[in-house]
């Protein structure tokens, strides 16, 4: 197998229903996989499994099936988060665990639950999607930042034990990208978020998708425990 030939290999892709995890589904399929994309909300038609990934054993027998029906699983992206926003002195109990149950409990049930098909894997490959908010921090965000840091760690933990049997684990961190989720934000935020970045203009779903692509290849066979930041330089703008 060499660059992005992703034929005969097994994905399982969590948030399909959103911008970016259909995104990541869309590539994926054109490169050769084959695609499992699931969302607690399913509409009627859409090419989806419906599954709450807050429920450990719905996530338990989703993995099981498709290895199940499709021979393994070697691709698992987590692209499922919501988002909660307050200060914190205002954040509700609630709020707080919402967030992080979607964002963060779910990551660590999908991967327990996928980590004996990855290990058995020629070419298995985690990806999670986390936020340059992880890193940062943001006003107003306590409960998203923390979830999407504790992805980070997840991440970097899962790399080390997974890694021996050659499976790997990385993290994509977005900036600001246009989505149905930052569709809302007011006008004065995303003309700030746009303005620290350093190439000017706001990331795409595809953007994302791209990244995500790549650190399932063949062409990062070598990359594991890493945070590639698909932000156009917003962080460090």
């Amino acid at each position: 197998m060499s660059g992005f030939d992703f034929d005969g290999a097994v994905a399982l892709v969590t948030g399909a229903a959103g911008d970016i995890g259909a995104a990541v589904c869309n590539a994926l399929r054109s490169q050769g996989a084959r695609v499992v994309g699931t969302d607690i909300a399913v509409r009627e038609g859409a090419e989806l499994t419906p599954c709450d990934v807050t429920d450990r054993r719905q996530v338990d027998a989703l993995c099981a099936n498709v290895a199940d029906e499709h021979g393994g699983l070697d691709f698992v992206i987590h692209c499922a988060g919501i988002t909660r926003d307050r200060v914190l002195w205002k954040l509700e109990d609630e709020e707080w665990g919402a967030v992080m149950r979607v964002n963060l409990d779910s990551a660590f049930y999908a991967l327990r639950a996928a980590a004996p098909y990855l290990r058995r894997s020629e070419r298995g490959s985690v990806v999670l999607i986390s936020s340059i908010n992880g890193e940062r921090g943001k006003l107003g965000q306590s409960n998203y930042a923390a979830s999407k840091a504790g992805l980070i760690g997840l991440a970097k933990s899962a790399a080390r034990e997974l890694g021996r049997d050659g499976a790997r684990v990385n993290v994509v961190a977005p900036g600001y990208i246009e989505t149905a989720m930052t569709e809302s934000l007011p006008e004065a935020i995303k003309e700030q978020a746009i303005a620290e970045t350093v190439l000017g203009r706001a990331g795409s779903p595809e953007d994302v998708a791209g990244a995500v692509s790549f650190l399932c290849s063949n062409s990062a066979r070598h990359i594991t425990g890493q945070v590639l930041r698909v932000d156009g330089g917003q962080l460090m703008g």
